[in-house]
């Protein structure tokens, strides 16, 4: 037992920065569609369709951007701390890169929730919000890039401050933006989108000042390694890019899910639903990401001093951590429902906010049942992902949501309830990838992985 505490410890000592600022980007998103509900219920339901739009290839940037981390853990595993520079800097050209090809796809905004096909009530906003939201795109990433170096070398508390600043900015942006206080414009939903991008903004700038250092110039030659390594872009992108596509790969299902989601008899309560259902839940699961997110980095760092077997005895302590806490959220989410659902009731159409109320109660129940196993999908693809197992992580991704979750989405579109069936679909999704992963990371070929 006394093991285990202190492998407890040692998970959380780097987890728990990480936990924070997961739960302080949560908290942003959380805040944001608090806000939007106020503002208008159809508006909050917009943002949810767009945010899965929107993640699909935000996710393939970010992600891929985050993957300094494992260059990072690894290097700094292997005692190689002049080699980190140079990897941050790959991962900041990428970053700046993808944001600004990001940029394009404002002019196609119409066209594509046109073609998505949701109400002529819906679609202007989701419009109105993706062209704006598309300007946090670039920020979002380099943010991604530069957390990803305090993680892998062990100091993750500053991805809390990081966070923490993104936070603060975004609230008070929201304030002034949303409904247009202390003299701002009230661009409601499009507010919400600029106060995502300048927090992210803010976030950003924080990060830099913080990463560009004297002191980790000394210790990791951030600053002299700026110049363009063509072999170590290229390693990057051989294991970042499946890492990012795993989570485009996962958005882009679950925007389709939404999609026949919002298509259904009752659409737009059951998209808001969805919407609200989808907030409450990254309550728990973002926590448990931040667990995963240390997994990751002392896999990489233990594997990077060529102790597999210590890397797989962290990865069994961080699935300890996230189960029993996602255990305790779920039994909230089924007891209290109300509790969670009260943060969002618009007076301002009481019949269409007691349908959506209705919805998310019962939303909150596969919720509970299936983020215990994504607990287990969480540490262990991290875990995979620390060792450099991104190509099969991302063939998971590629195959194993459509034919559980989308599929029976679109058969269950006209059904009376479909949304409850939907949401029993990506139940079944969510447990049957975390055995997929449970055997992969039983099987070790993972040991014997290195990205450098």
């Amino acid at each position: 037992m006394k093991s285990r505490w202190q492998g407890w410890k040692q998970v959380l000592t780097l987890a728990w920065p990480l936990i924070l600022a997961n739960s302080f980007w949560n908290l942003q998103l959380t805040i944001d569609r608090v806000f939007l509900s106020n503002y208008s219920t159809d508006a909050l339901g917009a943002a949810m369709a767009v945010m899965g739009v929107f993640w699909t290839p935000m996710a393939l940037l970010q992600q891929t951007a985050a993957y300094s981390m494992t260059f990072v853990a690894q290097y700094f595993g292997a005692k190689k701390q002049e080699q980190i520079g140079s990897s941050i800097w790959q991962s900041i050209y990428i970053s700046v890169a993808g944001g600004l090809l990001f940029l394009l796809l404002i002019p196609l905004a119409p066209a594509i929730f046109s073609m998505i096909g949701h109400s002529d009530k819906m679609q202007p906003l989701e419009v109105i919000y993706f062209q704006s939201i598309a300007y946090s795109a670039l920020p979002t990433a380099i943010v991604a890039a530069l957390s990803g170096f305090y993680t892998g070398v062990g100091k993750s508390q500053f991805v809390m401050w990081i966070n923490g600043v993104g936070l603060i900015a975004n609230v008070i942006l929201d304030y002034l933006l949303i409904f247009g206080n202390l003299g701002f414009p009230a661009l409601g939903l499009a507010g919400a989108g600029y106060a995502t991008a300048g927090a992210n903004v803010a976030a950003a700038l924080f990060a830099a000042y913080k990463v560009f250092s004297q002191e980790n110039e000394k210790l990791y030659r951030i600053k002299s390694s700026w110049k363009w390594n063509f072999n170590l872009m290229k390693q990057f992108l051989k294991y970042g890019l499946p890492s990012g596509l795993q989570w485009s790969l996962e958005g882009l299902a679950f925007t389709v899910f939404l999609v026949y989601v919002g298509r259904m008899p009752n659409g737009d309560a059951a998209l808001s639903a969805s919407g609200i259902a989808v907030t409450i839940m990254m309550l728990s699961v973002l926590p448990a990401l931040g667990v995963g997110q240390g997994v990751s980095a002392l896999v990489g760092q233990f594997l990077g001093e060529n102790n597999p077997a210590k890397a797989e005895q962290m990865t069994w302590y961080g699935v300890q951590i996230s189960v029993l806490y996602i255990f305790i959220m779920g039994l909230t989410f089924i007891l209290f429902p109300s509790f969670y659902t009260s943060w969002f009731r618009n007076p301002a159409d009481l019949q269409q906010w007691e349908q959506v109320a209705k919805m998310v109660t019962y939303l909150l129940m596969f919720i509970a049942l299936f983020t215990l196993f994504d607990s287990l999908n969480l540490v262990l693809s991290f875990a995979l992902k620390g060792a450099g197992d991104t190509r099969f992580v991302t063939l998971v991704a590629l195959t194993v949501p459509w034919p559980l979750m989308v599929f029976p989405t679109w058969y269950f579109s006209d059904w009376t309830g479909g949304v409850y069936w939907a949401w029993a679909a990506a139940s079944l999704f969510i447990i049957v990838q975390s055995f997929v992963f449970l055997w992969r990371f039983l099987g070790g070929r993972w040991k014997s992985m290195r990205v450098i």
